[in-house]
């Protein structure tokens, strides 16, 4: 590999032009940079899911991987752009609580204010800072630009509330945290707080006013369009139907209360 990894993460949409247009300028500068794309399809707007997607993914990166991160609703505002490092990964973006998921776990290192002009575009559009700020400072980056020089360093970052999962005897109440692509409702509630759960039917499961009984370890577990509660690959309590989209099915929204009991 011949620079870090640059990887995307934005609310532009699969089909969008800006994400062509964010690799262009980086390949402008760096053409042997290597870009991954995260995801696109972040709900519009929404900062806490830009979030949710960076704190299940980037962990599994090389170390020094440089995640620029575009769901930047304040762009032309007085928000600035960060650049921070935060356990053994590199984010760029701007600070609007978009690593905040990230620095609740992990307190950052190193946070610098994206404020030297040299290291942007010439022209900079009041609507585009991924393309024009963002992308040529992470191709310099990339070809191995001291994060020094970028600005005065910071001593915080926008930190957005996020609810805590209360845990009592013989039960764990949480929330939808996040739905995935398949319509899967994946939940605040980690397996370690499930330690002392049944994962039979005596132990019951309830999302808005539906309900399931036992934790399973796999989809096929149960018969198609069941109701299922299962631990999935992020580790947390997901609730799924069987071969359908729970969040159509359910009409179950990100934030609708989720409750284990045994």
């Amino acid at each position: 590999m011949t620079s870090p990894l640059i990887t995307l993460t934005t609310d532009f949409g699969a089909s969008s032009p800006y994400v062509a247009a964010m690799k262009g300028v980086m390949l402008s500068i760096n053409p042997a940079a290597n870009i991954v794309d995260i995801s696109h399809t972040v709900p519009r707007q929404d900062v806490r899911q830009g979030a949710l997607v960076l704190w299940e993914a980037t962990p599994w990166f090389p170390e020094d991987s440089l995640h620029i991160a575009v769901v930047d609703p304040g762009v032309g505002s007085e928000r600035q752009v960060i650049y921070a490092e935060i356990g053994k990964q590199r984010f760029l973006g701007p600070d609007n609580g978009i690593f905040s998921r990230l620095a609740l776990f992990t307190p950052p290192t190193t946070i610098i204010a994206v404020a030297q002009i040299a290291y942007w575009l010439p022209r900079v559009s009041n609507t585009f800072h991924g393309r024009d700020i963002m992308a040529p400072v992470a191709a310099r980056l990339s070809l191995g630009l001291e994060p020094e020089l970028l600005g005065p360093k910071r001593v915080g970052m926008v930190m957005l509330p996020w609810a805590e999962v209360s845990v009592s005897e013989r039960q764990v109440a949480g929330q939808v945290q996040s739905i995935d692509s398949f319509g899967n409702l994946v939940t605040d509630i980690t397996e370690a707080v499930l330690v002392d759960a049944p994962r039979d039917a005596s132990t019951a499961i309830t999302c808005d006013e539906h309900q399931t009984q036992g934790i399973f370890r796999t989809y096929a577990d149960q018969p198609e369009m069941t109701l299922i509660a299962l631990v999935g690959s992020s580790g947390h309590l997901e609730l799924a139907i069987v071969g359908d989209s729970a969040a159509v099915m359910l009409g179950v929204k990100v934030g609708t209360p989720v409750v284990v009991r045994w």
